[in-house]
C-alpha cells in the first residue's frame, strides 16, 4: 500500500511541477503571443481576445505538449489558429455603424491600430489573407526560418513558401499603390 501511495504522490508532484513550468512559460510568452496576434489581426482588442482564447486552449491541452522545449512553436500554432478563426468569423459578421456620440466613444483607443494605420506596411498587411499575414509576420517579425514556420503551422514547406511569395507580392503592390496615390 505504501508503494502505491508513494507512487501517487510522486506522480502528483511531477504533474504540479509540469503545470508550474507551463504557467511560467506562458507568462514569459504572453507578450510575444499578443504581438503575433496583433500583427495578424491588425486590431489590439481582437488580438487580446484571440490571445486570451489561445492561452486558454493551450492550458486545457497542456498535457498534449510532448516537450516543454517546443512550447513556443506549439503555442504559436494555437495563436495563429485562433486568429484564423477570428478572421473567418469577422467575414461572416455584417458590421453596422453606431452613432458617433460621446457616450459611445471608447475610453481607451486602439493605439496599435492607429500605429498600423499610419504605417504603409501596417496598412498593406491588412490587404493580405490571414494565412499570408501569419507567414509574413512569423518570417519577418519573429525572424523564423521557413522550415520553422512550416513546423509551427503544421503546413508543408511548399505551402509556406507559396503563401510568403504571394503575400510579399501583395504587400509590394499595395505599398506601391499607396505611394503612387500620395504622389498625385
Amino acid at each position: 500500500m505504501t508503494t502505491s501511495k508513494e507512487g501517487l504522490l510522486m506522480e502528483l508532484d511531477s504533474a504540479v511541477r509540469a503545470d508550474t513550468e507551463f504557467a511560467r512559460r506562458s507568462d514569459d510568452y504572453l507578450s510575444r503571443a499578443l504581438g503575433l496576434a496583433f500583427y495578424i489581426l491588425g486590431d489590439a482588442h481582437e488580438a487580446e481576445d484571440a490571445t486570451q482564447e489561445a492561452m486558454a486552449r493551450a492550458w486545457r491541452a497542456r498535457r498534449s505538449l510532448r516537450s516543454i522545449e517546443s512550447f513556443d512553436a506549439w503555442v504559436d500554432r494555437i495563436v495563429v489558429n485562433a486568429c484564423r478563426e477570428r478572421m473567418r468569423h469577422r467575414r461572416s459578421i455584417r458590421e453596422v455603424g453606431l452613432p458617433r456620440e460621446s457616450e459611445f466613444e471608447p475610453e481607451a483607443m486602439d493605439r496599435f491600430g492607429a500605429l498600423l494605420a499610419r504605417d504603409s506596411v501596417g496598412r498593406a498587411l491588412g490587404a493580405l489573407t490571414v494565412d499570408q499575414r501569419a507567414v509574413v509576420v512569423l518570417r519577418y517579425w519573429r525572424d523564423l526560418s521557413l522550415e520553422q514556420i512550416a513546423e509551427r503551422l503544421g503546413w508543408p514547406l511548399g505551402t509556406v513558401k507559396s503563401r510568403l511569395h504571394y503575400g510579399l507580392a501583395a504587400l509590394r503592390e499595395r505599398i506601391e499603390r499607396d505611394e503612387s496615390e500620395v504622389l498625385r
